[in-house]
Parts: structure tokens; C-alpha cells; sequence
């Protein structure tokens, strides 16, 4: 699941999140946004800036999820949190970011990013020995900062448009791009093919993951999340504003990063954006 403030985290697997996935993008084609008349120049310009065509499907699934997230994911959320201390709750993310290394690594492959290549990589070495399967973030440390990295970036860097905005069951705040790009990533992963489906173990895995990185994910953004939904006048365009402008600066962080290649295990500081 994805948060409304936080990229992206795998809840389902492939093909109980594709089919759904496919079938909430066609029903979001069932209910659109009126476009202001042609001699109201001001508002058409806040329709095509608000890029949100399909707001009334939108907010009709944003209810839907705002409705699952109170009643099964926040109160797992605050549960989390109270049982589990901090220290714990922070190994358990670095973890399941270590894990989710090798997505990240292919994307910065394919985005021609070599220099975030190399930080991935030592990331994951360095995380999964000294670190201790990644529950400690040593690489940070070290030098090699973690950084963002989907598909959905890596077509943004390619130049494909993002379209409307989207607001789909699961998956939450996103765009038409966005979404085809977390199916290439749950493609991507390893864990999704590792293994004979019918293994008992890796199947208790999988879904531990699964959960684990919604619970994670929720916690860590229960504070902001609620305090929005307490004082905003209008919640889902909040939600939406945010969502925006964090995916583009995610993107520009990813074009601006010009950063020389250098061997994979000399760390290189962040570029400056003088640098760029």
C-alpha cells in the first residue's frame, strides 16, 4: 500500500494487486470532471493545473480508503506503535528497505544513474554484513545515503508524461504512470519469483513482508496524516497536493543528481545544487 505522504510499499502480491489495479483504473473512466466554459480563462487554467479530470471517481475511492485505513491499518498503526519499541521499529524498516534493494539498484540502472547504482550496491553489502541483514543503517554512516527509486521515476527521467491524477483502492494517491510503474517494480523484485508457489515458508514470508511494510509504513506517517485530517478544509485535495509535490521532487532530485562516477566503494557526498 501505498501512503499519502510516502512513495510506494508493496501490500498485495502480483496478481491480487494487477487485476483490481486494472479494473479501478476502467471504472475511474465512469465519473468526470465538468470543464469550466470556454469564457472563464481562470478556471480552466485551475482545472488543467489541478490535472484532476476524474474527481468525483477520485474522491469517491479516496472515502473508500479513508473508510479501510480507519477502521484496519491506523488502529494496526497505533498498535504498532505501542507495543513495539522504537529502536525495534526502526530495524524492522531498515530491513524491509534492504530488501527492497534490488528494485531500487534496476531502476538506477535504468534511469543511467551509475553513481546511485554504486550506492545501492554498497548499501546493500554493507547493510546486510556489518549491518546485520540490515536491521542497523550502517551504509549512512559510511557515506552512501539512501535515496528514492522506482519505475515510475524512471519513466518520468525517460519522459513519460504522468497524466490525471488517480486516487486508486490500495494504492492511494497516484497517476497513470505511477501505476504501471509499481507493477513493473513488483515485477522486478526477486521475492516475487523466488521459490515454488506452493512452499509453505516463503509464502508465510511473502506476506509478512506484505504486512509488515504497510504496518511500517502507516506508523511512520500516523502523525502527519492525522493532524491533516483534523485541520484540513478538504482532506483529498490536501492529500493530493502533497502527493504531487513530493513525487516531483523526488523526480528532480533524480535528474539534478550529476554526481562524477567513481569507483563503487569510495563514497561520494550528495551534489550541491550549485553543482547541477
Amino acid at each position: 500500500m501505498r501512503s499519502y505522504l510516502c512513495p510506494r510499499v508493496t501490500f498485495f502480491g502480483t496478481q491480487r494487486l494487477l487485476l483490481p489495479l486494472v479494473a479501478a483504473i476502467a471504472l475511474c473512466t465512469s465519473g468526470c470532471a465538468t470543464r469550466p466554459p470556454a469564457d472563464d480563462p481562470d478556471a480552466i487554467a485551475d482545472f488543467e493545473q489541478t490535472n484532476d479530470p476524474l474527481e468525483p471517481t477520485n474522491r469517491v475511492f479516496y472515502a473508500i480508503n479513508n473508510g479501510l485505513d480507519t477502521v484496519i491499518l491506523r488502529p494496526l498503526a497505533l498498535g504498532y506503535r505501542a507495543v513495539v519499541p522504537g529502536p525495534v521499529r526502526e530495524g524492522v524498516h531498515n530491513v524491509l528497505a534492504n530488501l527492497g534493494s534490488p528494485v531500487v539498484l534496476g531502476n538506477d540502472i535504468l534511469s543511467g544513474k551509475p553513481r546511485r547504482a554504486g550506492d545501492t550496491t554498497m548499501r546493500f553489502l554493507i547493510n546486510t554484513t556489518a549491518g546485520v541483514l540490515g536491521i542497523f543503517d550502517v551504509a549512512t554512516k559510511w557515506g552512501y545515503k539512501d535515496h528514492d527509486a522506482d519505475f515510475g521515476m524512471t519513466m518520468a527521467n525517460w519522459g513519460v508524461p504522468e497524466g490525471p491524477f488517480l486516487f486508486l483502492p490500495v494504492l492511494g494517491p497516484t497517476d497513470p504512470r505511477d501505476a504501471a510503474g509499481f507493477g513493473v517494480d513488483i515485477a522486478m523484485d526477486p521475492f516475487t519469483w523466488v521459490g515454488p508457489p506452493s512452499s509453505t515458508g516463503l509464502t508465510v514470508f511473502k506476506w509478512t513482508r506484505y504486512g509488515l511494510n504497510a504496518v511500517d509504513s502507516r506508523e511512520r506517517f500516523l502523525d502527519p496524516i492525522d493532524q491533516i485530517k483534523k485541520t484540513a478544509l478538504d482532506p483529498y485535495a490536501t492529500f493530493r497536493s502533497l502527493f504531487r509535490q513530493h513525487r516531483h521532487a523526488q523526480i528532480e532530485e533524480l535528474r539534478n543528481d550529476h554526481r562524477a562516477t567513481v569507483p563503487v566503494w569510495f563514497s561520494q557526498p550528495a551534489a550541491t545544487p550549485s553543482e547541477h
